[in-house]
């Protein structure tokens, strides 16, 4: 198996382990908050179940992601990882409004909610769980790159902060003011609206090319540090943090053979992938460094 190929497996066995916690936690508070006519808790239940629907999102993402190159995908099909990304924000989308329709409408048709000591527990334990969840899932997608495991960890995190407000609703609750549940569940879809947001404005970098690396400053210290190179210019880059296209314009002597020139690039491209592994593709155009005219003497 190669690192890729390894990369990707690690990633459909965090998701998978992810999916069977998240499940777990969202049929707990599901089953709880109808029995408990407790709607902030159903409703962070269903916010978890949305939960392992990314986490299933992120699996067929990973799928498509891990195939090769193709004729009609040179540059690989890593992007597909990010573009599923955004299916995670639309699911969280979906949960938003499902949750702003059933907080309105218990405002205006009120339940008393049954809030007791097994109501606390439940969300102590599932929010336990879920912290375990989100620092898991946030450390792994670092280490490997994936924007799939960091989207879905923002997505367990927005769980942590909705089961937080359910926790202070039902404290609320439990003083005597139970219009307070349903105003959480709005609070709640607030809070996943934001994680949605962050999401998509996070792979809409990538899928648009924005610059994937701004700062340059490596870049020039590692071509110039090649000999024969007079300066470098014109730095563009692209790509997700683990898969970075990188062009750029090196001038040499404008004396220098062509065979020197190409000897060049090979050991500028093979200096920058050693000192930056995140860069997998450098195109560097070749250009002669003009003489600076000596001023006439007198």
């Amino acid at each position: 198996m190669t690192s890729k190929d390894s990369r990707y497996g690690e990633i459909r066995k965090i998701l998978l382990l992810i999916l069977v916690l998240n499940w777990s936690v969202a049929l707990v508070k599901i089953i709880f908050g109808l029995c408990s006519r407790t709607s902030s808790i159903t409703a962070d239940g269903f916010h978890s179940l949305s939960d392992g629907a990314s986490n299933i999102i992120g699996l067929i993402g990973i799928t498509f992601a891990a195939q090769p190159k193709d004729l009609d995908h040179p540059y690989g099909h890593k992007k597909y990882e990010t573009l599923f990304s955004l299916g995670i924000a639309a699911a969280l989308f979906l949960v938003c409004f499902n949750l702003v329709r059933e907080g309105i409408h218990r405002i205006y048709h009120p339940v008393i909610p049954e809030v007791g000591l097994k109501s606390f527990l439940v969300m102590l334990m599932t929010l336990g769980i879920n912290l375990w969840v989100a620092r898991y899932e946030a450390k792994k997608g670092k280490v490997l790159g994936s924007d799939i495991l960091l989207s879905d960890a923002m997505h367990t995190k927005a769980d942590i902060f909705t089961s937080l407000s359910v926790i202070i609703a039902l404290v609320v609750i439990r003083l005597g003011y139970p219009i307070l549940d349903p105003i959480a569940t709005l609070l709640i879809s607030l809070f996943i609206a934001h994680a949605a947001v962050v999401i998509i404005k996070n792979s809409s970098r990538v899928l648009v090319d924005s610059a994937a690396i701004i700062d340059t400053e490596k870049i020039v210290d590692i071509v110039l540090s090649v000999k024969g190179v007079k300066t470098c210019h014109k730095i563009r880059s692209r790509g997700r943090p683990d898969d970075i296209h990188l062009d750029l314009h090196v001038q040499v002597a404008p004396e220098m053979h062509i065979d020197r020139a190409h000897k060049i690039c090979y050991s500028i491209e093979e200096a920058i992938k050693k000192g930056m592994p995140e860069v997998t593709d450098v195109l560097i155009h070749i250009e002669p460094k003009e003489k600076t005219p000596t001023a006439p003497s007198e």
